[in-house]
């Protein structure tokens, strides 16, 4: 399901610069494409699998537990990072698009999309 979620966004978003489907326990890159050779999308998503974790733990030392994280956005200088957890908390897909050339509530919502199919399917791997 990862791969497919990984080929669903980018024909969504062709103009993307890389994406990913990360495992957040693991932070293993479970699928993913880049259109940038400058971007390793299996680094990031080890570093910013780190960022969902603590952000959790964050959330449980402020005793947030009403809440859960939707998705986290990391604004570049002229790129865009998103972060769309899944509702369950175990997984993400991490999105890096160009800031001028794409609209940020377009993202979201292909995001969203695809992060709730990773909650419907329970075969998550490639």
């Amino acid at each position: 399901m990862a791969t497919q979620v990984v080929r669903n966004v980018l024909t969504e978003l062709p103009g993307l610069l890389a994406v990913a489907v990360v495992d957040v326990a693991s932070g293993n890159s479970l699928a993913s494409h880049t259109n940038s050779p400058a971007i390793n999308p299996a680094t990031a998503a080890t570093f910013n699998a780190e960022v969902v974790k603590l952000k959790q733990k964050a959330m449980t030392a402020l005793q947030l537990s009403d809440e859960t994280i939707e998705d986290i956005l990391i604004t570049l200088s002229s790129q865009l990072h998103l972060l769309k957890i899944t509702e369950n908390g175990e997984r993400f897909i991490y999105l890096v698009v160009n800031s001028l050339d794409t609209n940020l509530g377009i993202a979201r919502e292909v995001l969203r999309a695809q992060a709730h199919q990773l909650e419907t399917h329970t075969g998550l791997a490639a």
